[in-house]
């Protein structure tokens, strides 16, 4: 056989990944015509028949694949003829990686930090219904939705590292959009200041559905949002392929660990910055002149700040990424080194070199990809995940704070630290060991079925965590034997005109909270005092009526809610951790396994299916799912001037936690039975080795027939 290199065995090459394949442009079959000259008056001999080709597998390197190698366009680092040599130093996985990680880090800083730490403030700030911050939450994910099969089937191939750049300029001008109410708003007016004592003369709500004209900046931020999502999208479907493209495949579930997990911090410094940012008066120019302090309900931080930034940042990336190159070097011999994983059943029309190049491909080539059983459930299996992972991210300060009875700063810092470490360590620890035990795609996905099973069992934390509600006046509690529970009116507060939107909770000296120091009938306070008290108050039993000092060390009532008594918090975040840690675990290897499992040219596209599915079965249910599971749970109803119901400020602790349990149970049953059924279903191609031997069969056969045609021709 002719042969790029000498004459090699094709039974004896390697099947490691690790061993780079020889691709030869002749063919696999040998063709040996030795035909006698016909003897006169003897028939013609029978045709010679074409020699026979052995079976296109899918995997095995054929000319399609050789056509596909060629389409690799390596080049330096540059623009045009700029090709300075010190940026060729970036011009590696490593470097790009460097970018990209950048690049997650200001993603995940505005959407999943800056955006929730300062919902709450723009609520209050442009007078919006929750209801309506919320949909602004959600425009991003729809303009993910709405562009990521596009993006995605478009860019694969397409120059990906410009897509980045694009991705950072569309990032940077959400940011930008998202700030700009804040210079066209004026300045904020802040009003006076609410009493929260019995006082009978005030205190008087009125009632108001006329809309306030600052309403029509939510259109504003909406836009951002919307700029914010397409910025997104080519982040993690063409960013993913090209990482997977550019390194060998044992390291592609480590460099896509590393990247997730950097992404997942973003949020950590998202809430971190917001918090600091808040810290200062919204109109910074004004802060020596204001009278309030951040203790002060009216207070409204410097929300708009953090978005500033990061359009700063997202913009100083586009730059670097216009300067890569279409493949970084080296991709072409990478490619030519990888074994192909794909399932048997994946087959694709896009064996055609020219599969992709053209839009009308799109629905054959989605229609395949939705026809690949195992790709499918792997994608089903993240969407499980995504949905208790992002519900979970959203209330766990709430059933901390509820259950534990502490303040939802206190609440958020604990969720914050459990979930955002242990989602990253999850990632890369996943990411290192399929890549320090090279595993193949079948062993990737049983690993991630291994921890998704463990972290089912961890799931149950819950249920042990619930904590018995503490006494609450009219709710769990009467007011010393008089009035009636599930009404916080009763005689001994009456002539207050308590209004019950206000909730400022205080915990009295008989270990009995209060809705409010009004509820809790208190006519004097000393705010010098650190947390605020009370005094006179003639809901709490056995008062003394005193004229406070701040020398005072006798007291009645004080700020914030009663301390609880359950100690079940410190093995709850311990568990809790370890059950996010080995949820995360199979995040990479999930992502790895959805890149293997398909064929080649449609990663992308199949990254795409999965972003999109997953937020349409998993983030965008997920938080209204669990909002509504713990809202079944509520006991006492804020209830505003015009009789409204708003948000919930009460839970039935023990009910709560247990339909937690539930979510989170059959979410992961779920989880784990899809992971179940891919390993079961899942056909890898023919070994290297099995197909060497099925070209040699095939040779040896064309030449028999040949040999046998050629006797028969001269018997004749």
């Amino acid at each position: 056989m002719k042969s790029c290199k000498g004459i090699e065995n094709p039974a004896f090459v390697s099947s490691s990944p690790d061993t780079p394949r020889r691709v030869c442009a002749s063919s696999p079959s040998i063709d040996i015509s030795v035909l006698p000259t016909p003897a006169a008056g003897s028939p013609p001999p029978p045709a010679p028949q074409e020699p026979l080709e052995p079976p296109q597998l899918s995997g095995v390197p054929g000319a399609s694949e050789l056509e596909s190698l060629s389409e690799y366009e390596e080049g330096p680092c540059g623009w045009g003829s700029f090709q300075p040599r010190a940026l060729q130093r970036c011009n590696t996985p490593g470097g790009f990686l460097f970018h990209y990680c950048l690049l997650a880090l200001t993603q995940g800083i505005v959407v999943n930090g800056l955006v929730n730490i300062s919902i709450s403030t723009i609520e209050k700030r442009y007078e919006l219904q929750s209801s309506l911050t919320g949909l602004i939450s959600s425009s991003y994910d729809i303009a993910f939705c709405l562009l990521s099969l596009f993006v995605s089937f478009i860019g694969e191939r397409g120059h990906k590292p410009r897509w980045l750049a694009f991705a950072s300029f569309m990032l940077g001008l959400g940011a930008l959009v998202f700030s700009l109410p804040k210079f066209f708003s004026g300045k904020y007016q802040f009003g006076s200041l609410y009493e929260d004592t019995c006082l009978t003369a005030k205190n008087k709500g009125s009632c108001s559905t006329s809309s306030s004209p600052l309403f029509y900046y939510l259109y504003v931020f909406i836009l951002g949002q919307l700029f914010l999502g397409t910025g997104g999208t080519p982040l993690y479907t063409l960013g993913t392929a090209f990482i997977d493209d550019s390194v060998p495949i044992h390291k592609s579930s480590l460099y896509i660990g590393i990247g997730y997990a950097v992404s997942i911090l973003g949020p950590a410094v998202g809430y971190v910055l917001g918090g600091q940012l808040l810290t200062l008066y919204i109109d910074v120019d004004l802060k020596h002149s204001i009278d309030i302090t951040e203790d002060d309900p009216r207070w409204l931080g410097a929300w708009w700040i953090g978005f500033l930034i990061s359009w700063l940042l997202a913009w100083s990336l586009i730059i670097p990424f216009s300067c890569f190159p279409k493949h970084l070097p080296g991709t072409a011999k990478i490619q030519e080194g990888k074994v192909s994983q794909t399932h048997q059943s994946a087959s694709l029309q896009a064996t055609d070199g020219n599969f992709g190049q053209s839009f009308k491909d799109f629905p054959a080539a989605l229609k395949n990809l939705m026809r690949n059983t195992v790709f499918m459930c792997l994608v089903l299996s993240t969407c499980s995940e995504a949905l208790i992972t992002t519900g979970f991210a959203t209330f766990l300060p709430k059933f901390i704070e509820n259950q534990f009875g502490l303040s939802s700063s206190s609440a958020a810092t604990l969720a914050g630290t459990v979930l955002i470490p242990g989602a990253a360590l999850g990632q890369i620890l996943g990411g290192v060991l399929v890549s320090k035990f090279k595993m193949t795609c079948k062993n990737i996905m049983k690993f991630a079925l291994l921890t998704s099973v463990i972290s089912l069992v961890l799931t149950f934390v819950f249920a042990y965590a619930n904590c018995e509600n503490e006494p609450f006046a009219g709710v769990s509690e009467s007011y010393n034997g008089t009035g009636e529970l599930g009404n916080l009116t009763a005689p001994c507060n009456a002539h207050c005109n308590c209004l019950r939107s206000y909730y400022y909770p205080v915990c009295g000296g008989n270990g009995v909270q209060y809705f409010s120091p009004c509820y809790a009938g208190c006519t004097q306070s000393v705010s010098k005092i650190h947390p605020k008290v009370y005094y006179n108050c003639s809901c709490i039993e056995g008062e003394i009526h005193i004229t406070p000092t701040p020398s005072s060390v006798s007291l009645e009532a004080q700020a914030g809610k009663c301390s609880s008594q359950c100690k079940n918090l410190p093995p709850f975040l311990g568990v809790f951790f370890a059950a996010i840690v080995f949820t995360f675990m199979a995040g990479t290897p999930i992502t790895v396994s959805i890149l293997r499992c398909v064929n080649q040219r449609q990663r992308s596209l199949a990254l795409g299916i999965q972003c999109t599915l997953l937020r349409l079965l998993g983030t965008i249910p997920g938080p209204i799912i669990f909002g509504s599971t713990i809202d079944s749970t509520c006991i006492l109803w804020d209830i505003n001037e015009c009789g409204n119901k708003g948000a919930c400020w009460i839970y039935n602790n023990v009910r709560m936690a247990y339909m937690l349990v539930a979510i989170s149970v059959i979410c992961k049953i779920i989880t784990v039975f899809f992971n179940g059924l891919a390993v079961f279903l899942y056909k890898p191609p023919p070994s290297v080795t099995d197909v060497a031997f099925q070209n040699q069969n095939a040779v040896l056969t064309a030449v028999s027939l040949e040999c046998d045609l050629n006797k028969a021709g001269n018997d004749g």
